[in-house]
């Protein structure tokens, strides 16, 4: 709604309002208080419409963010978990802190981490302890690499959920990123027997098939990555992650093998697009990154 028509709104509210006061203290006839009533009614109806077509056009919105990310993932693809949680279920609170949940969600989705992390640290303040409030800055911290900040919070709901799968493999992807192997295997090894979230244990697989990587057991890294494509063909990254795992075990046939397959799978996906490349640069001779 811009400001000249929510202004046109407010002042025809303004307008009804003194109206009704001249009503109360009975300087309007009958057909004057018959068309307050109409005007009120017709308010309604038009901020109501206007309302409605705001909704329509926030929902279309979604689309330009999710064009975005497309844009960013292939200027800077990423390894991190993709968000997603749950939308809040929000339930009126006398200290407004659901508020402040659905807020954090809402920037979430739409890929604003700092403004989550703010409404989200807002909603604690509010309500410390909550769990949905923790795991969701958790997630706005991890994307942002903060990790230190994000692996307490994350901690926080194991400690309340010990079978938070998706809090897990969070855990498990920071202790990676932090090079705390031990602790990596550990959280990834159990969100895949808890097996009680078909994402989490995509991703734990495929983070351990990444902490092999690091680790140089290539064959035990080639086995969480071809699991990882059992259990979900479409993460190409797991292609690309293969092939390299296949490449530093001297299996370079297979390694491009593994890399022809992961474009083919989705050629204009960010990790396609580096399959296609890095089996460009090993055929004229170059490595692949270590």
């Amino acid at each position: 709604m811009g400001d000249e028509t929510l202004a046109g709104y407010r002042a025809r509210y303004a307008d009804i309002d003194r109206r009704l006061g001249a009503a109360a203290a009975g300087a309007l006839d009958d057909a004057a208080r018959a068309g307050v009533k109409a005007d009120i009614i017709g308010l309604f109806k038009a901020v109501e419409a206007q309302a409605a077509e705001l909704t329509a056009l926030k929902e279309e919105i979604r689309t330009l963010v999710d064009k975005w990310k497309s844009l960013q993932a292939a200027a800077a693809p990423s390894l991190a978990p993709e968000f997603s949680g749950e939308k809040p279920v929000v339930v009126a609170d006398h200290i407004g802190a659901s508020t402040f949940i659905e807020k954090g969600w809402s920037r979430l989705s739409l890929g604003d981490y700092e403004a989550a992390e703010t409404a989200l640290l807002k909603a604690i303040e509010l309500s410390p302890g909550d769990p949905q409030s923790e795991a969701l800055l958790g997630w706005a911290q991890m994307l942002q690499e903060k990790y230190d900040a994000a692996l307490r919070n994350f901690q926080n709901v194991l400690n309340r959920e010990p079978s938070n799968a998706l809090a897990r493999i969070n855990v498990g992807y920071i202790s990676l990123k932090q090079g705390n192997f031990s602790q990596a295997i550990e959280h990834l090894s159990k969100a895949i027997r808890l097996d009680n979230d078909r994402k989490a244990t995509l991703y734990a697989h495929f983070y351990l098939g990444l902490v092999y990587l690091e680790r140089e057991m290539y064959e035990d890294a080639q086995v969480f990555f071809q699991k990882t494509l059992g259990l979900g063909p479409n993460l190409i990254e797991a292609y690309y992650e293969l092939g390299r795992a296949l490449w530093f075990n001297e299996q370079e046939a297979e390694a491009k093998d593994a890399w022809r397959a992961g474009h083919a799978a989705n050629k204009f996906n960010p990790w396609g697009k580096r399959c296609a490349e890095i089996l460009a640069t090993v055929e004229a001779g170059g490595q692949p990154p270590k």
